[in-house]
């Protein structure tokens, strides 16, 4: 009787699950999902949770092929030359192929920011805000840090509860936008009663203020975080070369450069060094190209290169409002948007479509279609002239 091949996939969200359901085309596979946690989190609704609006969280039989066994527990290292997984409560799960799908979490820069700012990048850090704001009177400042998209969702949601918010945009008001998008965010915003602070940065943080890099401070009963990602650092303290935020490098098929058994994607790759912008859209996309790579060379056929496509930025502000900016495939905010009531129902529909695109896979694995973006070519061709590494330098 011949050996069954096992997948191993590491980490159970967007990327992790739709890897999962995808490698499900093959009956003759076993299939392991390792995650920290025995729910799926919706992470593009962690504001809303923060706000006590949403649970932000999805039950796995719902998301989740059953031909896909659950661990909970969380990896503390990977053994490539052994082809194993060790987990924190030691033990061991082997594997014939590796899928990286770790995710992103927040990182805080400032000092101070650690001890007396929140996040809201994790299930865990809106929980614990939650629970702050609910103890926290309404009118007492709070001060987000950040204008980007995480910014905007967090300060607009607070703001429309009537609570006191400004934010300190050191990059300026939705840096990715187009000009129109960020005169369009900063009405709402600013209709709303939120103070926006742009051209400063925060330089610490206080117990109740914060302080500005021009010499400024602001009162803050509630410093909220959202400026800045980066990943796990697993693959890197497991000897995987890894990008300066520590994504795993693999080639333009998500193979690691390292070991062609250990496949990355999601937030936690970065394909020829140049990774997508971290984001559910892209980790949608990139989850089944993962298994596709991993489902190609149990086949013994060359996989193919990735190739995917962005729509736009769609950002809720509070729970009437939003902006859709649209992009180019390959990113770039064009000027074409939708704003006001009309993307916010775009918004929460984007939403629920996103849980009801993984429980499609989950039913019918090949459901996700796959987009043509040829904005990478050259990065494909040297992708192939690089041969990979030795799997012993893991």
């Amino acid at each position: 009787m011949n050996k069954q091949d096992h997948v191993v996939v590491v980490g159970g969200g967007y990327a992790g699950v739709m890897a999962a359901n995808r490698l499900t085309k093959r009956d003759d596979i076993a299939i392991t999902l390792v995650n920290a946690r025995d729910h799926f989190v919706e992470r593009i609704r962690l504001h809303q949770l923060a706000a006590g609006n949403d649970d932000a969280v999805a039950d796995y039989a719902d998301v989740l092929s059953p031909r896909v066994r659950l661990v909970v527990g969380t990896v503390s290292a990977i053994s490539a030359a052994a082809r194993t997984v060790v987990l924190k409560d030691g033990q061991e799960v082997a594997y014939d192929y590796l899928v990286y799908a770790v995710g992103s979490t927040g990182t805080m820069q400032a000092a101070g920011a650690a001890e007396h700012a929140y996040g809201v990048a994790s299930f865990e850090e809106a929980t614990r805000l939650r629970a702050v704001l609910d103890a926290t009177p309404t009118q007492a400042p709070v001060v987000v840090v950040g204008g980007g998209p995480t910014g905007i969702e967090v300060a607009s949601e607070l703001a429309e509860l009537g609570r006191n918010v400004s934010m300190v945009c050191g990059d300026g008001l939705g840096p990715w936008l187009h000009e129109k998008g960020r005169a369009d965010a900063d009405r709402a915003l600013r209709g709303l009663g939120v103070g926006i602070i742009e051209g400063a940065r925060v330089s610490e943080v206080l117990e109740g203020r914060v302080r500005l890099d021009d010499g400024r401070e602001l009162a803050s009963a509630v410093t909220i975080w959202t400026a800045g990602f980066t990943t796990p650092d697993l693959a890197r303290a497991s000897g995987l070369s890894t990008d300066d935020l520590g994504r795993l490098v693999t080639d333009e098929t998500l193979t690691s450069l390292d070991d062609d058994r250990i496949i990355a994607t999601g937030d936690a790759s970065a394909p020829s060094g140049d990774p997508y912008r971290m984001s559910c859209q892209a980790a949608n996309q990139l989850g089944p190209l993962a298994a596709e790579t991993v489902l190609s060379r149990l086949a013994g056929h060359r996989p193919e290169p990735i190739s995917i496509s962005f729509v736009g930025q769609c950002i809720s502000i509070g729970r009437g409002l939003g902006l859709l900016n649209f992009a180019r495939r390959d990113d770039s905010a064009v000027r074409a948007r939708i704003h006001g009531a009309p993307a916010a129902k775009i918004k929460e529909l984007v939403c629920r479509s996103t849980v009801w695109a993984l429980s499609m896979e989950a039913r019918h694995p090949g459901f996700t279609p796959k987009v043509t973006d040829r904005s990478r070519a050259g990065r494909v061709r040297a992708s192939e002239a690089a041969p990979l590494a030795s799997v012993g330098r893991a």
